[in-house]
């Protein structure tokens, strides 16, 4: 899946006790194994993110359209 600026994603927590976290990515870091990308988290904080196979996901409930 290829993601791009703008797209809201989906991140899985690794704990049963978390719920998963929403973003928005606000720049592609690199698109060459493994992908990272700069993520203004529902939150408000903002990080650099290189998601691990299958861990992130394009949340499309939330999408413009």
């Amino acid at each position: 899946m290829k993601l791009e600026v703008g797209n809201r994603v989906r991140v899985e927590s690794e704990s049963t006790e978390q719920a998963p976290r929403t973003g928005a990515i606000e720049e592609v870091m690199g698109e060459a194994p493994p992908p990272r990308y700069r993520i203004r988290w529902d939150d408000g904080h903002e990080s650099i993110y290189t998601p691990a196979a299958g861990a992130v996901s394009r949340d499309e409930s939330t999408e413009k359209a």
